[in-house]
């Protein structure tokens, strides 16, 4: 069966979005190869742990049936010898004759490959489903762009914003499908990052797990956010499940005495980091909305009501409407009983006001 361009792209990004988190410190790329017919002969994102390149996988699969065939790409091809050879070398050995890009790749030593592939006499297009696949890939954009990871806030709250009662309960706002739902994105993220409060509060063990209680392959590495060295030694967050670093004052320090939370990031970035899940507290939260440094906001709403008790955000640095951070909505989805609510500021983010 043939299928048209937009169609093969929409599946070179469905590919790039489940790679995402697993691929780390590279992006994760689809690819979908037609034959000279115009019907699929291979597929593929990068491989878990960021070789082989999607453009490899695809081609490998597809064999002599890419000749003559087009690759649909969610990044330039690289044009660059690195970990591996140029993808732009696969592409020509391959023998296609056209390729189609969604997004340039903006790294400088790899970018060049669409120019290198029509100096090779390949016809090239770019820009198909641009929108779609940089938001596929961009918590890896969002780093060469920043030097620091993208930011996911995830919050769980009341529809009158709250967070815990007032007796301090917090056990279950959202139902058994949002729950699940949070574990599906925390594994899309590399980076799980929690304040030292919501540790001591909660013990919660910030692990991927699946719907039945075992654990997923891959974890992402945790990081509490523990200025002065609380984090118990028995806490479940430092048990052998998943890796663990506890960012302290002294490592990272902060003109306030506490952690500085840039300084982390860019620190974060330079392990091969590129995307921060924030799970919790209010603190930790307005911190880093104070500082400019959330990206995405993912809120689960319950539809409940407590009246007191816990806000979902504090220490914003937010004291009048009219600094109100401002969010564009990408999405709204029901989730078993509750909704889930996907925004991103609606300008760069910027320091609030202090």
């Amino acid at each position: 069966m043939t299928i048209d361009d937009p169609t093969a792209m929409r599946r070179a990004v469905a590919l790039s979005a489940a790679g995402a988190g697993a691929t780390y410190p590279n992006p994760s790329v689809g690819c979908v190869v037609l034959d000279a017919a115009g019907a699929v002969v291979g597929e593929g994102r990068t491989a878990d742990g960021g070789r082989p390149h999607a453009e490899v996988v695809a081609l490998t699969a597809a064999g002599d049936r890419a000749h003559g065939g087009t690759a649909f790409v969610t990044l330039e091809p690289c044009n660059h010898t690195g970990g591996t050879p140029p993808c732009v070398d696969a592409l020509v050995a391959a023998g296609v004759d056209r390729v189609v890009v969604a997004v340039r790749d903006p790294h400088a030593p790899a970018a060049g490959g669409a120019d290198a592939l029509r100096a090779k006499g390949i016809e090239v297009e770019l820009g198909l489903l641009a929108a779609e696949a940089a938001y596929a890939q961009r918590a890896w954009l969002h780093g060469i762009r920043t030097g620091r990871p993208y930011v996911t806030w995830k919050f769980a709250a009341t529809l009158d914003g709250r967070t815990a009662a007032a007796d301090g309960t917090s056990r279950w706002i959202t139902g058994p499908d949002a729950r699940a739902d949070v574990h599906r994105l925390r594994a899309t993220a590399d980076t799980v990052l929690a304040g030292v409060g919501t540790v001591l509060a909660d013990d919660p063990r910030l692990t991927v797990r699946h719907p039945d209680g075992t654990p997923a392959a891959r974890q992402p590495l945790r990081v509490v956010v523990d200025s002065r060295g609380r984090t118990p030694a028995d806490a479940r967050v430092r048990a052998g499940d998943a890796p663990t670093y506890v960012a302290t004052a002294a490592a990272h320090p902060g003109a306030d005495g506490r952690v500085d939370l840039a300084g982390l990031l860019t620190h974060l970035y330079a392990e091969g980091r590129r995307h921060v899940f924030v799970e919790g507290g209010a603190t930790l939260a307005g911190a880093l909305v104070a500082a400019g440094l959330v990206d995405e906001v993912v809120a689960y709403l319950a539809p409940a009501l407590l009246g007191a008790g816990t806000a979902a955000l504090a220490g914003a640095g937010i004291t009048t409407i009219g600094r109100a951070l401002r969010l564009d909505v990408r999405e709204v989805a029901q989730v078993g009983t509750d909704v889930r609510i996907t925004a991103s500021p609606l300008i760069a983010a910027a320091p609030r006001e202090a």
